[in-house]
């Protein structure tokens, strides 16, 4: 998928890339491991990987890491970060790799934005035989109350349909394998969720929601709105009202093999 034919919440990341790096998280390194644990070899792909929240992960775990991202806006910071990573511009649609090079395709928080009718082939052309196809969400975990509150506060343009641990299965249970000439490529999906977590402040949990997708895109006068409706319920609840707080998370992880 070519920049100028991708939706607009896919395309709309680059114009908030620095306060992306900055306020999103990064992934578990427990749900990391599971991911790549089937897979033949060390080459992997991070695949829309944005400012690269994942390939640093990956790189501290020791992987083969190239990284792929679409938008010149993140890939800049990407590349900013994570100078000695190979770093190119592309898509899931059109991966700039040969055939079979890499042993698992990972994606963070980026998997629903692909056209899997092109991005499914494209994917199983890069990996190797037995290779690793997964999805990793930062997901909030909504179990505990505060954090269930937020998430109906914000709306679903800042806390989406895989955003919170109650949605999250079943809003990528088929993100892998939407087309019947893709699923004939991989197995069925595995789906596990693994503890995490980031300190915040309110103002920063308040940045960080203005980075999602349904956010950028929203028009001015509504996104200060709902900023200012997030704002006011942080600094009422009492978990979130005084410094610094643990914001309770997950990673979800969904993975496939091919066949």
């Amino acid at each position: 998928m070519v920049d100028d034919e991708q939706p607009p919440h896919a395309s709309s990341f680059g114009r908030a890339a620095t306060a992306y790096a900055e306020n999103r998280p990064d992934y578990a390194r427990s749900a990391v491991r599971w991911a790549l644990e089937p897979a033949p070899g060390p080459r992997v792909l991070d695949l829309g990987a944005g400012t690269g929240k994942l390939t640093g992960t990956l790189v501290a775990l020791g992987a083969d890491v190239v990284a792929v991202e679409p938008d010149p806006a993140m890939l800049t910071e990407l590349r900013r970060s994570l100078p000695a990573v190979p770093a190119l511009r592309g898509s899931a649609e059109a991966i700039p790799l040969p055939d079979a090079s890499v042993d698992a395709v990972l994606a963070g928080n980026a998997m629903h934005w692909f056209d899997m009718a092109v991005a499914g082939p494209e994917i199983a052309r890069v990996l190797a035989p037995g290779g690793i196809l997964a999805g990793l969400w930062n997901i909030l975990d909504d179990r505990v109350e505060w954090v269930a509150g937020l998430a109906r506060v914000s709306g679903s343009a800042a806390v989406g349909p895989r955003d919170t641990r109650t949605s999250w299965r079943a809003g990528t249970a088929g993100a892998h394998l939407p087309k019947p000439d893709a699923a004939a490529r991989f197995g069925s999906p595995e789906q596990a969720e693994f503890p995490h977590g980031q300190r915040r402040t309110a103002d920063s949990l308040v940045a960080t929601l203005a980075t999602r997708a349904g956010m950028l895109v929203m028009p001015e006068p509504e996104r200060k709105a709902t900023l200012h409706r997030i704002r006011t319920f942080l600094a009422n609840t009492s978990e979130t009202a005084h410094g610094e707080f643990r914001l309770p998370m997950l990673t979800g992880v969904s993975r496939t093999r091919q066949r």
